[in-house]
């Protein structure tokens, strides 16, 4: 088994890298690694390398990043690989391109599909409030996230859960089910199962624009948009129009004793947002252009913010 068959790994971003690494610890043989384009970076936009790159460069292999892959991949059908792996890529993969590796296409997917099908299903499941997630692997077609399941690992989703957090137990859970599944497929032992339509759900990436959390909501969705969106790039309300995150929160209470965005209380015990339907104990926060800081460093340097309005 080990150093075949010849793979090509997709993907872009943290998990992807993480995955990728772990084949190549475990001795498979990743001819080619296909990534989207390094982009410029904070405020001086220095152009970095995204992680999968890194860790190519790191093991010497080679990499290819198509501006768009649905209209340039020779490069892949030139190494005629075996097997494509794909975590996190960003772009849809063209069929043409499936059809290349006569093992076929297999996608690390962060959702117990149906469920969740598309760009955030990490975020979502923490948004709607979910007690379980998890992490599927399934075979790719030419329809989002639509082909045969060939193995599934659920993941508790703890009460403090956030996406950072949730991220991480992703990434590990989906290596060792990728681990652990890859050597029956490859013998052709795992033929999958279809997935039911009829149970289907799908999530868009998650905009800038939703990323200002909303004062009208309940306290159960406000609270899901903050663990979805924590803590990068972390969910904001505004104060003196500028941008103040809210990076962890509890419900602390069902009271209605202020208006809708107030800071009801803000001392050395609390720091409290009112909601239509209660208030929310602010545990971290960020001003803009500062640090993520807990509310007593807040409150300590912030002593008149009692009452203040957030929209």
């Amino acid at each position: 088994m080990k150093n075949y068959p010849r793979i090509a790994f997709m993907g872009t971003p943290k998990i992807a890298s993480y995955i990728l690494e772990g084949l190549i610890e475990q001795g498979y043989n990743i001819v080619l690694v296909v990534a989207n384009e390094d982009k410029p970076i904070g405020r001086k936009g220095n152009i970095e390398m995204v992680p999968t790159k890194v860790i190519a460069k790191k093991y010497d292999i080679e990499v290819f990043q198509p501006h768009k892959i649905r209209l340039d991949y020779q490069r892949i059908r030139e190494l005629n690989p075996d097997l494509i792996i794909t975590c996190a890529y960003g772009q849809i993969v063209p069929q043409g391109l499936l059809d290349i590796p006569h093992l076929g296409a297999i996608n690390v997917h962060g959702s117990l599909l149906p469920k969740y099908r598309g760009a955030s299903p990490i975020q979502q499941a923490l948004i709607n409030n979910d007690t379980i997630t998890g992490v599927t692997i399934m075979e790719m077609i030419d329809k989002m996230d639509a082909g045969r399941m060939y193995c599934k690992k659920e993941i508790a989703i703890d009460d403090e859960e956030n996406y950072s957090s949730l991220y991480d137990k992703m990434m590990k859970n989906g290596l060792e089910l990728l681990l652990e599944m890859l050597p029956n497929y490859i013998e052709g032992k795992n033929k999958g199962i279809e997935q039911d339509e009829t149970q289907a759900t799908f999530c868009n990436k998650i905009s800038k624009e939703q990323e200002h959390l909303n004062v009208n909501d309940s306290l159960d969705k406000f609270l899901g948009w903050v663990k979805g969106l924590s803590y990068k790039p972390g969910g904001y309300l505004l104060w003196n129009n500028q941008v103040f995150k809210i990076l962890k929160a509890k419900i602390k209470n069902h009271l209605v004793k202020g208006q809708i965005g107030e800071i009801v209380e803000c001392d050395k015990n609390n720091l409290t947002l009112q909601l239509k339907d209660g208030q929310l104990s602010l545990l971290e926060v960020q001003k803009q252009g500062k640090s993520r800081m807990t509310y007593k460093d807040f409150v300590n340097g912030n002593k008149n913010f009692l009452h203040t309005i957030l929209k």
